[in-house]
């Protein structure tokens, strides 16, 4: 009954902890039977079983969670043939030991419990051979199984994916990189990106000498054209970024007019901290 403490006699404790693993239904039908309690639901014999812990071994299987004994004679066999294959193992021994509630799970786990090594850890060793070691795929043309043979590149096959000469994108920096026939350092790849800004340049100006960088005149990443871009030092670039270091305004958040000015009162600052540098040294 909802909202009202029940108890229970000794005797009804007894026979309620005697009988705990009955299915539930059951279980009620049969202590209503016996002890004439209209009072008790199925709900309060449940509720009482979970407080005192009585465990019924059912959760979802009818072995799950019960303790499995095996007899000495059953442990002697266990032990004696640990090294088989967890499968045939368990085949083994129910047809040795005909057992219901044993599965290959509860041999696996008494192997670990009790520390008996089957000698498998599942890896290689070294100087362990595969087994199909210089065999071919069979079913298949040319040894390739012909699900294979679908989706397997041929000499000479670009990926559909492919990103051919001259095509550009746009990297994290905001820069434009360019698809350029020269190999690839790092892959030996013959093509491979590189701002395109810096490519243009040095096709009409020749490489980017040495200590210097190329910066973008007008402000805008985007517009590659050589005419566009000036080499300077890179100890320049610093002087640009505007802040309370240098006391003037950003360069590429600069007014157009003013930008020529900025660059110009970056490039005598450098040129003095340089003589002053060689100077003292």
């Amino acid at each position: 009954m909802r909202g009202k403490r029940i108890t229970y006699s000794a005797v009804e404790m007894a026979w309620l902890e005697a009988n705990r693993i009955m299915v539930i239904s059951d279980y009620h039908a049969a202590f209503v039977a016996t002890f004439g309690r209209d009072d008790i639901s199925a709900l309060n014999l449940h509720g009482l079983r979970k407080r005192k812990g009585w465990k019924t071994g059912r959760e979802g299987d009818r072995y799950k969670g019960r303790h499995r004994k095996f007899s000495s004679a059953e442990m002697a066999w266990l032990k004696e043939n640990h090294l088989l294959p967890i499968a045939e193992y368990h085949r083994a021994f129910i047809e040795a030991f005909p057992r219901e509630d044993v599965r290959p799970q509860n041999l696996h786990a008494l192997r670990k419990r009790l520390g008996w090594k089957t000698g498998r850890t599942g890896q290689f060793t070294k100087g362990n051979v595969s087994h199909n070691k210089g065999k071919r795929c069979p079913d298949g043309v040319g040894g390739r199984h012909p699900n294979a043979r679908k989706t397997h590149f041929k000499k000479g096959q670009e990926p559909h994916n492919t990103k051919f000469l001259g095509h550009e994108r746009i990297n994290k920096d905001g820069y434009i990189e360019i698809s350029v026939a020269e190999t690839n350092p790092h892959t030996g790849y013959d093509r491979r990106y590189v701002h395109k800004h810096v490519h243009l340049w040095t096709q009409h100006n020749g490489p980017v000498p040495e200590g210097y960088a190329l910066k973008c005149l007008d402000g805008n990443k985007l517009n590659t054209d050589p005419s566009n871009w000036e080499a300077i030092p890179r100890g320049v670039l610093p002087r640009l970024n505007g802040g309370k270091a240098t006391r003037v305004m950003a360069y590429d958040s600069a007014p157009a007019e003013l930008k020529p000015a900025l660059l110009a009162i970056a490039k005598i600052d450098h040129t003095i901290k340089q003589k002053r540098s060689s100077a003292h040294a």
